[in-house]
């Protein structure tokens, strides 16, 4: 080998490790995915500044609310922190109760017409359309969720030859029984197993990380632990982190500033692990000019 192939070698490997050792700046902006009822649904888009027509993987976050209220601003700092790692990161508006007079099933539509919409459209957005990772919290969580299990609940002007499920599910204390083990029976109308992630688990179900308070006394522990143990009798990869003495919420800067730079790592593990992210984690570095 020549001095100057062994120059042109050094040369990618530098250039390269310079490309993926950087943490990235990040654009924001927002869009509507969704018309319906005369109403339209919005996405922030967290956008990592990649150089290059590389395309990236994607995360989308559904804030929690018990299907009632809630803001798409819950997980702003997960969805900036990340876009950081070159991952198209986009917080998710959807109906709720509070501002729509819908129930849960409304709300399980949007979700999936969210994933249809990046699946359909992402390309052009950069997105690599078969790397898309559903996340949320508490019911948003369940909407999550619902992505990749409930298959008969969709709305009437989703293009249904895309697919809704997800490359990957991240779900923090998210509600998977909806029946009266779990959570919110009382609002589903009579029809509480139609939507409930637990009892509509299959084998293809995509790789799961769960994160949750075993204290929790709005989502029972129990509840997720059952999940697991249904994810696994079906042969799927389900990952279940327990958090001593925390309650409903806790992975939320503004309730547990500990227990948010945790999940934060957990998650940041856990696309790492599925090859999501580029550069290096600087989790530390951003807790601290947080706090």
């Amino acid at each position: 080998m020549g001095n100057r192939q062994i120059a042109i070698i050094f040369f990618l490997i530098f250039s390269g490790s310079q490309i993926f050792a950087q943490n990235y700046s990040v654009d924001k902006s927002s869009f509507i995915y969704k018309y319906v009822d005369g109403d339209s649904l919005e996405m922030t888009v967290y956008m990592p500044a990649v150089p290059g027509n590389l395309k990236l993987p994607a995360i989308v976050f559904f804030f929690g609310g018990g299907w009632v209220g809630g803001s798409t601003d819950q997980f702003k700092l997960q969805a900036e922190y990340f876009a950081s790692r070159g991952i198209v990161s986009i917080c998710a508006d959807y109906r709720t109760k509070n501002r729509f007079g819908t129930t849960p099933f409304e709300s399980v539509k949007d979700a999936k017409s969210a994933i249809r919409y990046l699946k359909m459209n992402g390309s052009e957005m950069r997105i690599d359309t078969s790397k898309i990772v559903a996340a949320g919290g508490s019911a948003g969580g369940h909407l999550a969720a619902c992505t990749a299990i409930i298959k008969s609940v969709n709305d009437k002007s989703d293009n249904l030859s895309f697919s809704s499920v997800p490359f990957a599910l991240v779900l923090y204390n998210p509600v998977v029984d909806t029946g009266k083990r779990g959570y919110g029976q009382t609002k589903m109308q009579g029809r509480e197993f139609e939507i409930s992630p637990v009892h509509h688990i299959s084998d293809n179900v995509p790789p799961t990380l769960i994160m949750h308070g075993k204290a929790d006394a709005t989502v029972p522990f129990e509840n997720v632990v059952r999940f697991k143990q249904v994810m696994k009798q079906a042969e799927n990869d389900c990952k279940l982190v327990l958090y001593k003495k925390q309650s409903h919420g806790f992975f939320n800067y503004n309730k547990t500033p500990k227990c948010f730079k945790k999940t934060l790592r957990e998650t940041e593990k856990f696309l790492e692990k599925y090859e999501l992210l580029l550069g290096e984690s600087w989790v530390k570095k951003y807790y601290k000019e947080l706090s």
